[in-house]
C-alpha cells in the first residue's frame, strides 16, 4: 500500500533504519521503521499487521 503523502509530510524522516530505531528506542515506544515510497526515508509506524516481525530473543 502506498503511504499518502499527506502522512509523509507530517511524521519524522531517518536516514536509516537504525536511526529510526534509536529514535523509537529513546520514545520508549513500540515502533518500527520502514522505508517510504514517497520521500524514500525510513519513518517510524506501530503498525504490525501484514508484516513480518523478528522474535525478540528471551535469552539475550
Amino acid at each position: 500500500m502506498r503511504t499518502r503523502q499527506s502522512v509523509c509530510v507530517r511524521k519524522a524522516r531517518y536516514a536509516s533504519a537504525a536511526v529510526a530505531l534509536d529514535a523509537a528506542k529513546v520514545a520508549g515506544l513500540a515502533l518500527r521503521p520502514y522505508r517510504c515510497d514517497r520521500c524514500w526515508q525510513f519513518h517510524l509506524t506501530s503498525r504490525t499487521k501484514g508484516r513480518w516481525m523478528p522474535t525478540t530473543s528471551r535469552y539475550s
